[in-house]
């Protein structure tokens, strides 16, 4: 029998599938990493051939073959295939979907990427620096060297080939050994290359330290969590390191937590780096996606800035990877493949044998765990970088005073007193539109998703209500349904709510918004950027978009208006992400020359984590938390996996994770617990109903053991076919 082809096709089934060779004689060989056009069912799909065998247990008579070859050469190499089959295994996906859903749209489709051709290509400093009459023994590389050591802007094909007839092949391995680097203006470029680059900025003591640290360990895998607190220039220790990953003719990948994030910081790169970058998220189109996706994996790019799909980008010469802001879980996928791209990106570096550099200012209770127990090295950055200090904190005692749309007169009087100086506000409130809630003030009714058991947000700006959770919109009644009454209140505050209520109170102030509302239109969130920077904001009103990354050098107060809504969260994760989130949104302040002043507005001024963060800083109490959840028996120091479902039949969930878990008791080995099933917090959401089972060990190989036998029966069960079902590891909320 001819060797069996195991091929990954795009299916919710959890295993490869087995094919025979095509059948046409002079066909291209498949192997590992190429596609192919094979039969599925009744229907033609791509797959991607993983491995061949000897062996199959399909019986000969039902083996099919192979329809069509669609690349010559391997799409995925033989790295880049072990990284996603060891992603697929470790979150339990099946295969075929990781493969494939992992590729831009159009290589989905069976698309041939056309080559990112290098317009140019250029010397290395490495290169620069080797020995005049270096490589000994090949001719053609040598003249190929010492031509582009002349050329200070690089050269092109026509340029090169007078090397001789295999200049190609010499520059190959030129590029293989870091001395020459293509370099490509791909059109997914988000902005058109700036004038000269940047100089560097002189780096303080701190940051040098940490460079000096990264770079010793370059072309070797290492993790190394860089903890800085806002302000204190993390971005200028990644640009430091990239620009000598470049000049040894090696690729960064840096990875940023909100598309929102990378026009600023693609622009900052660009005028330290030049144009030998692209960018990836969803938000591109799919000619974009492949253009970026082809030119980072020819090595035509040497930066690649995306969100969490960019890890999984095969990069032709990989020498750093970034993870910005490596605690946002934003990083962390919600539905269908639910991995963790900061957790992924940590094995893409052991994988291809390079640093991984996780910064932040308020690392995840996991990395900081990982750094004491010595798995990452622990980078500090304790100082503002430029001479500029740490806000002060103040808390605002809420208990009796007047209130006005949930700001208070202290918050007033800061605001009063940044407008005569000139200066900017920034008030946050972590709910989008006007009210949470629209109530019937004579008989209580409240205005509720039909689908979701949730109340609708009042958005006055359209006139409309919304579900934040199912995305239903229908329009205010005139009158109660329950009772026919007319005074209809909203209740609670939104970002719309507050804004109006300061263009009021301080009428001169020119007040702008900043949330998904705001910046829902492409260019948007560019715009209020650019209104902010340019000083024609005053008051800048928004959601936790406030948080991530920006540098915003004339604004001297930061209000936070509803504190105690984070304070007592039912998830155990709960006090850790509202701690970032008050710790990333004080950081927007006093930035500049000017000192920077927080005020937070709670009904609780003797909350143990307001006073802690105020008095000891975070890392002490990241450390408590640490403490706290090895108590209880939490992650970190804990494994988890979440198997979830939902129908549209409020039953069948639960019937299905009670013979689940049925199953899971007859496999379970010691140490390995199963809890529930329970209905999740919001049972019922776009008109499913939803419930979930929790697996916990205290050893992570045992979880995977368990998960691996028990996945098979769970498959087979009668309910897995009227069920939604999927299983989360290492959930990121478990409510």
């Amino acid at each position: 029998m001819p060797a069996i082809l195991r091929v990954a096709v795009a299916s919710k089934l959890r295993r490869l599938f087995d094919y025979l060779p095509p059948d046409e004689a002079d066909a291209h060989p498949p192997v590992p990493g190429v596609r192919v056009r094979v039969p599925f069912g009744r229907s033609v799909r791509v797959g991607i051939v993983v491995e061949t065998s000897d062996e199959t247990g399909v019986p000969a008579e039902r083996l099919r073959s192979i329809l069509g070859v669609i690349d010559r050469e391997p799409l995925l190499s033989s790295s880049a295939m072990e990284f996603l089959c060891w992603a697929a295994e470790y979150f339990h996906h099946p295969p075929g979907e990781v493969l494939l859903g992992t590729l831009p749209p159009a290589l989905r489709r069976g698309r041939v990427p056309g080559p990112a051709r290098p317009s140019r290509w250029r010397a290395t400093q490495a290169g620069r620096r080797a020995p005049p009459d270096a490589p000994r023994g090949a001719p053609v590389q040598a003249r190929l060297l010492e031509l582009l050591r002349e050329s200070r802007d690089g050269l092109d094909a026509a340029a090169l080939a007078g090397a001789g007839t295999t200049w190609r092949k010499g520059l190959r391995t030129l590029e293989e050994r870091g001395w020459v680097r293509a370099v490509s203006v791909p059109e997914s470029r988000p902005a058109p290359a700036p004038a000269p680059a940047a100089p560097a900025v002189v780096l303080n003591s701190a940051q040098q330290a940490a460079v000096d640290e990264v770079r010793a360990g370059l072309g070797d895998f290492g993790v190394y969590l860089l903890d800085g607190v806002t302000g204190s220039g993390k971005t200028e220790v990644y640009l430091s390191l990239i620009e000598e990953v470049i000049a040894a003719g090696r690729q960064a990948l840096v990875l940023i937590p909100e598309i929102g994030l990378s026009p600023q910081l693609v622009a900052r790169f660009q005028s330290r780096l030049g144009d030998s970058l692209a960018v990836l998220h969803s938000g591109l189109g799919d000619r974009r996606r492949l253009q970026s996706w082809t030119a980072a994996r020819e090595g035509c790019v040497s930066v690649l800035v995306g969100t969490r799909s960019a890890v999984f980008t095969p990069l032709r010469r990989p020498g750093l990877v970034v993870v910005d802001e490596e605690h946002d879980p934003s990083f962390k996928q919600m539905d269908g493949f639910r991995y963790s791209a900061r957790d992924l990106a940590v094995v893409l570096g052991r994988v291809r044998g390079v640093p991984v550099l996780l910064g932040s200012a308020t690392p995840s209770l996991e990395s900081v765990q990982n750094a004491a127990r010595g798995r990452y090295a622990d980078l500090r950055l304790p100082r503002r970088a430029g001479g500029a200090r740490m806000p002060s904190v103040e808390v605002v005692d809420l208990r009796g005073q007047k209130l006005e749309e949930g700001v208070s007169d202290a918050m007033h009087a800061a605001i009063r007193r940044c407008l005569e100086g000139g200066e900017q506000s920034l008030m946050f409130v972590n709910r989008r539109g006007f009210a949470p809630v629209l109530i019937c003030h004579q008989c209580g009714w409240i205005a509720d998703c039909a689908h979701c058991d949730a109340h609708l947000v009042y958005h006055r700006e359209a006139g409309r209500m919304h579900c934040h959770y199912c995305g239903a919109v229908r329009a205010p009644p005139s009158e109660c349904p329950g009772c026919g009454g007319t005074d209809l209140r909203p209740i609670g505050l939104g970002t719309q709510r507050v804004a109006e209520h300061l263009s009021t109170v301080h009428p001169g102030a020119r007040v702008a918004r900043m949330d998904r509302d705001s910046t829902r239109r492409q260019g948007a969130l560019e715009a209020i950027l650019e209104r902010v920077h340019a000083g024609a904001v005053d008051i800048l009103v928004g959601t936790q978009m406030l948080a991530k990354g920006h540098h915003f050098p004339n604004v001297t107060l930061v209000g936070i208006l509803d504190a105690d809504r984070g304070l007592f969260g039912a998830d155990f994760r709960s006090t850790e992400r509202m701690a970032q989130l008050l710790v990333q949104v004080a950081g927007r302040c006093g930035r500049g020359e000017r000192p920077g002043r927080v005020l937070v507005q709670t009904h609780h001024p003797r909350h143990p984590l307001l006073n802690q963060l105020i008095r000891a800083g975070y890392r002490a109490f990241a450390e408590d938390a640490l403490e706290e959840r090895h108590a209880a028996r939490l992650p970190p120091h804990a494994c988890m996996a979440l198997l979830r479902a939902e129908a549209a039949d409020r039953e069948l969930p639960r019937d299905f994770l009670v013979d689940a878990r049925r199953a899971g008791e007859q496999c379970r080995p010691a140490g390995v617990n199963l809890l529930g099933p329970v209905p999740a917090l919001m049972e019922r959401r776009a008109g499913r109903y939803r419930a979930q089972l929790l697996v916990e060990s205290a050893r992570r190989p045992a979880l995977q053991r368990f998960l691996d036998e028990w996945l098979a029966d769970v498959e087979g069960l009668s309910g897995a076919r009227r069920v939604r079902w999927s299983l989360d590891v290492d959930p990121i909320e478990i409510l």
